[in-house]
């Protein structure tokens, strides 16, 4: 669904701080949403945890850097990082370019997939949040 000017599939799941989550088998992939790379600008770094590091959901896992922004990645659910996307060592650009593709940044095997139930999921409570998301970062 396209909400202003910012692209967000409404299959996905997402997390408060602009990122999303799809399930993908037993495993989830995540990623930065668009309104958040369009808001970071071009990204130039992307802290790849180690397979198998645990996370704690909405504790701080991992960091993303933009020529005018350092930002926090927060664990959507509990779990521990499957596979962290290593083309983006080389080409963090990849968020700008593809951020629901190729851009994604890590998969994710959760402790409980019933967890995605604590995020932002369907058409009206993703337009809702992205409404109010915008109202408080875009200065038009």
């Amino acid at each position: 669904m396209e909400i202003k000017d910012y692209t967000l599939p409404e299959e996905l799941y997402y997390e408060p701080n602009h990122y999303w989550v799809k399930v993908e088998g037993d495993l989830l992939v995540m990623g930065m949403n668009d309104f958040a790379q369009k808001m970071a600008g071009e990204v130039v770094f992307v802290q790849l945890p180690f397979e198998g590091k645990k996370l704690k959901a909405g504790k701080k896992f991992s960091q993303v850097e933009s020529g005018k922004w350092l930002g926090k990645v927060y664990a959507p659910v509990n779990g521990k990082i499957a596979v962290s996307n290593q083309e983006l060592e080389v080409n963090p650009g990849l968020i700008n370019e593809d951020c629901y593709g190729k851009g994604w940044m890590f998969k994710i095997q959760p402790n409980d997939m019933g967890e995605l139930e604590n995020l932002i999921h369907g058409p009206d409570a993703i337009e809702s949040w992205m409404l109010e998301e915008i109202e408080k970062f875009v200065k038009e």
